[in-house]
């Protein structure tokens, strides 16, 4: 089967989530697998991912019962009015100050869900100082942003209109806007009683980032039992992923993003750079010493096209991802051949969004 995992141990807690440090006993993948399926929160239910009917459909040496990685579920039921509302709003500049920037304009639905910047740029030119994650595949998530400060999606789409440095909005200048438009009011209207209001502005954006699934990814195929999807050096990448131990944060249904880890656990990352806010992850939100430097896994899901990578967007390229993953989460410096196997099954995760594969 698979190895013991170490080092990557996530405990809940009712207003927060904690890393602790590594620990010296080792929990067997199958079993983490098994606390993500029935105890990780998210927008809609993914049991179904593991469902007796996709058993009954796998190849010879395939369970998803017994891999760490888990496809994704069906797509949810979401009102179709509110998601086509949500879109709306998500590409309309209105919802910033000077009406230049949109949601759309840091998650570009042609770019993997990302701007493909290390920093975005917001209003009148401003500088963001974290790299823009993809809004693909985003309800999975534990939480929202790096520090996992927005429990929800409504939550996070709050963020951005009244940060400076992005939308530098506030909601009584959007609500004027939308108000003002010939059509807001009456689609408002349609999908929520109370019309236009902070709320049903989340509301309807996060409906849309609901939509935002990407399935068919060769790698989930592979796992429902379609049969000679993958070639021999990515099935080959896959096995060095799980044996290496990559999988002790990139598992689930997003292969990450359901849990918090210290951003160098076998080493210091953060050594010989000056000290920055954006660096200090979770502990802007929590103020807990153990929780500096610590940020939400990212989901692995399309990240070869979502480059640059990690908070601070200081790797262009996949490989590189890999490298430093290696020797900082791991504590190994890996090998040219394990970089180059793990990158190829890294591009099996790339999913579809409206019949088309990402690129």
């Amino acid at each position: 089967m698979f190895p013991a995992i170490r080092d990557c141990v996530a405990v809940a807690r009712t207003r927060s989530i904690r890393v602790k440090r590594p620990l010296l006993f080792a929990v067997p993948v199958a079993a983490l697998s098994l606390l993500y399926v029935f105890f990780a929160p998210h927008d809609w239910n993914t049991q179904k991912a593991a469902d007796q009917s996709q058993e009954d459909r796998l190849s010879p040496g395939v369970s998803i019962g017994t891999e760490p990685i888990l496809p994704l579920p069906p797509a949810p039921q979401l009102s179709s009015g509110k998601v086509a509302l949500g879109e709306r709003l998500f590409h309309d500049p209105r919802l910033s100050h000077d009406d230049s920037i949109a949601c759309a304009s840091c998650h570009v639905l042609s770019k993997g869900g990302t701007d493909r910047s290390r920093f975005s740029v917001g209003i009148y030119g401003a500088v963001g100082d974290v790299n823009a994650p993809t809004v693909f595949n985003s309800s999975l998530n534990i939480a929202q942003f790096w520090d996992g400060r927005a429990g929800s999606l409504e939550d996070q789409a709050v963020g951005p209109v009244h940060n400076s440095a992005e939308m530098g909005s506030n909601w009584t200048e959007v609500i004027a806007k939308l108000r003002a438009d010939k059509e807001y009011p009456a689609l408002f209207k349609r999908e929520y009683p109370d019309g236009i209001s902070p709320a049903n502005i989340t509301g309807a954006i996060a409906e849309f980032e609901r939509s935002l699934l990407t399935p068919n990814a060769r790698f989930d195929r592979h796992l429902r039992g379609e049969k000679d999807v993958l070639s021999s050096e990515e099935l080959e990448g896959y096995g060095r992923f799980v044996n290496h131990g990559c999988v002790s944060c990139h598992q689930g249904v997003a292969v990450g993003g359901n849990m918090f880890q210290r951003f160098g656990v076998m080493d210091d990352y953060f050594k010989g750079r000056p000290p920055a806010k954006a660096d200090q992850g979770r502990f802007n939100v929590t103020r807990l010493e153990e929780d500096r430097h610590v940020f939400k896994v990212p989901s692995l899901r399309n990240v070869a096209v979502t480059q640059p990578y990690f908070h601070d967007g200081s790797v262009r390229t996949l490989a590189d991802a890999v490298r430093t993953m290696g020797r900082y989460q791991l504590g190994k410096e890996l090998s040219d051949e394990d970089v180059r196997l793990i990158v190829a099954f890294l591009r099996t995760l790339t999913g579809e969004w409206q019949g088309r594969v990402l690129d």
